[in-house]
């Protein structure tokens, strides 16, 4: 069950997914919070500003900047993080990773949880219509931002 700060947060995280896809990006978007505190939020910007790694939990993080522990955060994330976001959140100890969506991408949720992070999937509506707006309109940038041929 999402908490009301959940519910904020990930409307956030769509909402850079939804400004990412309006500027010609792949439409992934993305929060880091402490409780109630937003430290930062961004956007995949593969295409925008040419970074491979600029995906939207990437932006998020950098823009967060450096903090003493991630240990107390949770990270708001409008699609199934990869591999690469994946590993960050391990990296860090992010202990709580809220999905938008894992219907149009998923596969790491398990993963997270074997590593001992709380995963909650919303099967958030707007996230999904995004997500499946953008693949179908865009496959060939989408198979270039999740590295397939």
């Amino acid at each position: 069950m999402l908490s009301d700060t959940d519910k904020k947060y990930l409307r956030l995280a769509y909402d850079e997914a939804k400004a990412g896809y309006d500027e010609g990006g792949c439409p992934i978007g993305s929060a880091l919070a402490r409780g109630d505190s937003l430290l930062a939020s961004g956007r995949n910007q593969r295409v925008q500003k040419g970074d491979p790694i600029a995906h939207g939990e990437m932006d998020a993080l950098r823009k967060a900047g450096r903090q003493k522990t991630y240990r107390d955060t949770t990270l708001y994330t409008s699609l199934s993080p990869c591999m690469m976001c994946t590993g960050t959140i391990i990296q860090f100890g992010i202990p709580r990773v809220v999905i938008g969506e894992n219907q149009t991408f998923g596969g790491n949720e398990d993963f997270l949880r074997s590593r001992g992070v709380e995963v909650i999937v919303a099967d958030d509506t707007d996230c999904i219509e995004l997500m499946t707006t953008f693949i179908r309109e865009k496959p060939e940038l989408w198979a270039e931002d999740i590295a397939e041929d």
